[in-house]
């Protein structure tokens, strides 16, 4: 099958992929993000209730980071199913196992009722979920790569990510009905379970669609030209030839991963250990952050397509240093202009829209799935299950922690664009090892 042509147009086919992508990319984030609301609840219906509360809150926490421990394993086992034997069936399965998953767990017996079982269970279906979740992110950013046209890869690519973030903001108005439409007694009983339930039939609507579903042409061009080598072992080509593009992919997973974990999740939990505001207006100022960093990621991703890459991630990387250093010392002076200040720090964390445009571009098609899901997983792993509880113990002795943990990135973001901005245009994604 030949390339498909660099300057095509967008045809009403890629549109609909894309689309259906960025459904199910928020899906999939509101699937995963329902531990973290959560945590208290479930650690009660799975755990021994003798407990102090602080115990029952730590459990719900190790429940979350069990499913970020998973996610390595599951995108070198995945991924390389992915690279061996194409992406469309990949998807279906993470797809399956996601929405079996939420089946599974809302239906599941609490430890009153089945003991030591009911946990373990639980944790056996949260990691097969974590699996799943860890091949499906980058594999949403390749499927969509290899789809459309290459000057719609940084936009199409920005959309995907935006997405994850409408998972966040659904996410937050799901979880603010639920709590005021129950009382703590009944999520206790069975609303826990109500959040696991919508999730699977969400999860289960976009497989109505799914015989519009095609295959990637690059995929299917590499099993034209290279029906062997390339197939069959992507995991020591990728070793043997893609030592570089490992690293640059982990160091661009650190400020993805930084990025979202801190702004997108972590801030209002940290912002209260050290501020005190309005709670029903700092709620909301965290929603329209989240709302301005979709619109960040589609913006940077429009821009970084018809500019130099390495340029734009410079000068986005410092806007938002010195956004969230006038974000906390706006806090500091009283926060009158939260609203204000909360849209413009999620704007420039929008920077994050950009970089899985040149993250697919570091490996060749045979080992793709492969390096990126490895790359971004082990990162992921290590910042999602270390972040929460660094970034916490240090924002008790020093307030603006996570505004200098914000900057280090920035920093560290800064370095890596002003690498690629001095590479030469970066290489056809239809290539092979």
């Amino acid at each position: 099958m030949p390339s498909r042509p660099q300057y095509a147009l967008m045809s009403g086919k890629d549109k609909n992929m894309v689309i259906f992508v960025c459904l199910t990319s928020a899906i999939t984030f509101f699937d995963f993000l329902i531990y973290l609301y959560m945590a208290d609840y479930i650690s009660s219906a799975f755990f021994p209730a003798n407990i102090d509360s602080g115990m029952t809150r730590l459990q719900g926490l190790g429940l979350f980071a069990v499913g970020y421990l998973a996610r390595p394993l599951g995108g070198i086992l995945f991924g390389r199913y992915g690279d061996m034997k194409g992406r469309k069936p990949l998807l279906l399965i993470s797809m399956l196992a996601t929405a079996l998953c939420m089946v599974g767990i809302a239906i599941l017996p609490t430890y009153a009722q089945w003991g030591v079982i009911a946990p373990s269970l639980f944790i056996i279906l949260r990691l097969i979920q974590g699996m799943a979740f860890g091949v499906y992110v980058p594999l949403a950013w390749i499927y969509i790569a290899e789809q459309v046209p290459r000057q719609y890869l940084s936009v199409a690519c920005s959309y995907v990510t935006a997405s994850f973030f409408v998972g966040v903001l659904f996410s937050n108005a799901f979880f603010v009905w639920l709590n005021g439409s129950m009382t703590p007694v009944q999520m206790l009983d069975y609303g826990w379970r109500v959040p696991f339930a919508v999730a699977a039939l969400l999860s289960f609507l976009p497989l109505l669609a799914w015989r519009f579903i095609n295959e990637s042409p690059f995929f299917i061009e590499m099993q034209t030209r290279k029906p062997l080598r390339g197939v069959r072992q992507p995991l020591t080509l990728l070793f043997k030839y893609c030592k570089h593009s490992i690293f640059l992919g982990l160091l661009l997973s650190l400020i993805i991963a930084s990025i979202t974990t801190v702004v997108a999740l972590l801030l209002p939990s940290l912002i209260e250990l050290s501020f005190s505001l309005d709670n029903d207006l700092f709620v909301f100022s965290h929603s329209l952050g989240i709302v301005f960093m979709i619109f960040g990621c589609v913006f940077y991703g429009i821009v970084s397509n018809h500019e130099n890459f390495g340029k734009i991630l410079v000068l986005g990387s410092v806007l938002l240093i010195g956004q969230i250093f006038a974000f906390y010392y706006h806090l500091q002076a009283g926060g009158d202009y939260i609203l204000i200040m909360y849209a413009l720090l999620g704007f420039f964390a929008g920077i994050v829209g950009m970089i899985p445009a040149i993250f697919v571009q570091l490996f060749p098609t045979n080992v793709r799935l492969t390096g990126l899901a490895l790359s971004y997983n082990v990162m992921y792993a290590i910042v999602g299950g270390l972040l929460p509880f660094a970034l916490g113990y240090a924002t008790s002795y020093i307030s603006f922690s996570p505004a200098l943990y914000i900057a280090f990135i920035g920093a560290m973001s800064i370095m890596v664009g002003l690498y690629f901005y001095h590479l030469p245009e970066s290489r056809q994604l239809n290539r092979v090892i």
